[in-house]
């Protein structure tokens, strides 16, 4: 049980204040001046310094700059503080007092005397000067005072007494400390600032200006208490109103709106022929459904989930049976050639008119642009019957692109995958997946893996989007991917799918699509008529192809197309044209619509190659084959060996010093003098340098170009080569040749050297009318090169010398054509 408090009461004697006094300490508290502070005194040192007063009361109470100092010294305190008299002292149970003190004047501490038992120092006293009264100053003081009247009203915790007693103080001093001490929401720094601060005018700005921003704050929270009242009003006030709603809806025999709902979902699930596990989720969240409020946070969620479930097509097929001469005939109407893909289609429609449970397969098409990988795929659909759904991947970083969301994430939607699906309305569509070569990867994760589920025909009956997390059959789509380039897609990926590459057109297959595909569909496009307004010849598309394209596909083919198609339909707006005239493209049309030639390569073959040390390659691109010329230079000096410039890559860098030792190997052979590199410099030159090169397949070049440097024998003109090189001197095969040999011929070589073992290459992908009256020349040894390539020797080579292999016309002409 606690003891009775002890009370003892002393009032203020009237005497002056001793220039000498004992320091309380306090913490996080301020006494002003004509306030009355109740303190609870709990430090030793403390209770002593009250217990040892007597009958004098005075004593200086300071702040603490930090509060959690136990036992404060001189440095600890501010240097302002009151002087105060104690009124009355009660001591607790807990052997701690509780005073009540009162501020008589600041003070300011000019020396301490003492720390023990407690703190005394020799104090000042500090009294006010109150200035003189001005306009500005009572402006300032009726604003104070309303600022201060305005919190008072707003603040439930302040007596309404504090306004009346503020408008009464007239002196300026004792109103900002009045102000100050009333004030709650003020710091203990903050009323210490005003405490320290001895000019009156600026203690008043300073409390003035404190006062504006407690005042912002206060009408902060009554507005957003206000708020928060109107919203939970507002709550109730749509509860009470549904719940009348229900009661009317039920009086009337119309049911509840959420119930309908329900119904009707639940009849959508049993149509949908979900599978087992599917159904079963279904169910579970409509029954979760039923029990939510229509206002609560998940209840769209899970409505929306629903929607998705009941919305695909779990065992919705196209049901079309297959047709494989059908399929032939559409395919051969939208594409010219392609035989090796438009086989590859109708093996698999085959087997699936004989096996009609055939999973579908994973097809890759590969091949530079404009060469109709896309188009290729709506083809199909429609040869099929099916669906076509098709989604870029070019620039895709995120894998829940591909898999979806998780239900957590606000906002969660399926992969792209499930949503092509829906899109389609059919488990069996033709899905493409567009630049699979150009998918990203980052932080976000690898949709390239994502992909690995979905194209593997032993995994993808059972493919799981996050946001579903249910199973969903994807064995019946028919999967087809397009790339340019092969080398970005992963290993495994790539293992997946089955590659079928689409090679660049020849220049007479490039004239067939133009005239069956391309013109009429720029002619009507641009609203004129062919044959009525507008007529292409022959030459005039030879003569776009040649000299003002430069590409494997058509698409630069079908846009100068379309430019001529423009200017004419421009003529016939402006009625420049005659009535009834119909403009016939020819060559001389061509140029004055689309201005000078922007390839000229077949001049610069001839002139380029007049000097020894220049040989003509070919290079694979990605977007078609190209030539390119290897110059070879020597310069006195013999320091710096061989000099590379041409931005060459590590590959070709590497097949330039191949070259270069096989030169210095076979010098007697091309004699040369043994040490002809000791004197010398050698310099090998690849033109456009601002084009990065690498590969390997220009070696045999390198070869050519430096031994008719070093012996002074030209290149044949009109003479392209291609092949990788080794020190033995053995030519060894390169790929892209049907791409390398077409670019050849549209560039004007009339003769090619070719590695032997590409022989295979040529007559798989390359019929006689696309080479027409070229040469092609096999080899096996770069000795076999320098033998044809080079014009006729001064002296006749060793014995190391071989045949050349040379394929005449009559024999291309009698060869059997294979599809390209």
């Amino acid at each position: 049980m606690a003891r009775p408090a002890k009370e003892a009461t002393v009032t203020a004697p009237e005497t002056t204040i001793p220039a000498e006094l004992p320091l309380l300490p306090v913490r996080d508290t301020v006494l002003f001046p004509n306030a009355v502070l109740p303190l609870t005194i709990g430090r030793e040192s403390s209770i002593a310094l009250v217990q040892s007063l007597g009958e004098n009361r005075f004593l200086g109470v300071i702040t603490q700059k930090d509060p959690h100092v136990d036992v404060p010294g001189p440095n600890d305190l501010h240097p302002v503080g009151s002087v105060a008299v104690i009124h009355k002292v009660i001591r607790m149970p807990n052997q701690s007092l509780f005073i009540f003190c009162e501020g008589i004047s600041r003070m300011r501490v000019v020396e301490y005397t003492d720390q023990e038992p407690f703190l005394r120092a020799r104090i000042e006293p500090i009294e006010d000067a109150e200035p003189e009264m001005t306009a500005e100053l009572e402006a300032l003081r009726q604003n104070a005072i309303g600022l201060f009247q305005q919190i008072v009203a707003l603040s439930p915790s302040l007596s309404d007494d504090l306004q009346s007693i503020a408008a009464n103080i007239k002196e300026l001093g004792k109103l900002a400390d009045f102000m100050a001490g009333s004030l709650p929401s003020l710091s203990s720094t903050e009323k210490q600032e005003v405490l320290g601060e001895l000019d009156v005018q600026k203690r008043l700005s300073l409390i003035h200006l404190k006062l504006t921003k407690e005042l912002e704050v206060q009408q902060l929270r009554t507005k957003i208490q206000s708020e928060v009242q109107d919203q939970l009003s507002q709550t109730q006030r749509e509860f009470y109103l549904r719940e009348q709603m229900k009661a009317i809806q039920k009086e009337l025999g119309e049911g509840d709106e959420q119930q309908r709902e329900i119904e009707e979902l639940k009849e959508k699930i049993e149509q949908a022929g979900l599978p087992e596990e599917a159904k079963k989720e279904a169910m579970r969240e409509l029954k979760r459904l039923s029990r939510m409020s229509p206002a609560a946070a998940d209840y769209t969620v899970t409505r929306t989930y629903l929607d998705w479930l009941v919305i695909l097509p779990w065992n919705k097929s196209t049901g079309i049976e297959v047709d494989v001469r059908k399929a032939k005939a559409i395919l051969d109407e939208d594409h010219y050639d392609l035989e090796k893909v438009k086989d590859r289609i109708l093996d698999y429609l085959a087997v699936k008119q004989l096996n009609p449970t055939l999973k579908g397969p994973i097809l890759c098409f590969v091949g530079p642009p404009g060469v109709g990988k896309t188009s290729l795929g709506k083809s199909i659909a429609r040869a099929l019957g099916r669906k076509f759904v098709r989604i870029s991947l070019g620039g895709v970083h995120d894998e829940a692109e591909i898999r979806g969301h998780r239900r957590t994430y606000i906002g969660a939607l399926p992969g792209q995958i499930i949503q092509g699906i829906r899109r389609a309305e059919t488990n069996d569509p033709v899905f493409m997946l567009d630049e699979i070569d150009k998918v990203g990867r980052d932080f976000r994760g690898d949709p390239a893996s994502a992909l690995l589920e979905a194209l593997d025909p032993e995994q993808n009956n059972t493919f799981r989007d996050n946001y579903l997390d249910l199973q969903f059959d994807l064995s019946r789509v028919l999967f087809i991917t397009t790339a340019n380039v092969l080398d970005p897609v992963p290993d495994a990926l790539r293992d997946r799918m089955q590659v079928l590459e689409l090679q660049g057109y020849t220049e007479l297959e490039k004239q067939r699509i133009a005239f069956s595909y391309l013109i009429p569909r720029q002619t009507s496009e641009n609203g004129i008529r062919l044959g009525e307004n507008i007529v292409f010849s022959e030459e005039g598309v030879s003569h776009i192809i040649r000299l003002y394209t430069r590409e494997a596909g058509v698409r630069n083919l079908e846009r100068e197309i379309g430019t001529i198609c423009r200017k004419q339909a421009r003529r016939i707006a402006e009625g420049t044209q005659a009535p009834g005239a119909c403009l016939t493209v020819t060559p001389e049309v061509v140029k004055e619509m689309l201005g000078p030639p922007k390839f000229r390569i077949e001049d610069q073959l001839v002139e380029r190659t007049k000097h020894p040390g220049v040989a003509v390659g070919l290079a694979w691109t990605p977007t078609g084959g190209d030539v390119l010329f290897v110059e070879a230079g020597t310069l006195r000096g013999g320091g710096k060996g061989l000099i590379m410039t041409g931005h060459l890559g590590q590959v070709m860098q590497e097949s330039m010093q191949a070259a270069l030792s096989w030169v210095r190997a076979n010098a007697a052979w091309l004699h040369l003098h043994p040490d002809f590199m000791k004197t010398n410099d050698v310099h090998l030159h690849v033109p456009a340098g601002a084009i990065p090169k690498d590969g390997p397949s220009a070696g045999v070049t390198m070869v050519t170009a430096l031994v008719s440097r070093l012996t002074g024998r030209r290149v044949r003109p009109q003479l392209a080569m291609t092949g990788e090189i080794t020190l033995t001197g053995q030519v060894l095969p390169v790929g892209g040749i049907k791409e390398k040999v077409l670019a050849a011929k549209a560039a004007g070589v009339a003769e090619v050297i070719l590695p032997a073992e590409n022989e295979v290459n040529v007559q798989e992908d390359l019929k006689s009318e696309q080479l027409g009256d070229m040469k092609l020349h096999y080899v096996r040894t770069i000795e076999e090169v320098i033998d044809y390539a080079l014009v006729a020797r001064k002296q006749k080579p060793k014995a190391k010398n071989q045949k050349v292999k040379v394929i005449p016309r009559a024999a291309l002409a009698a060869r059997p054509r294979t599809a390209g």
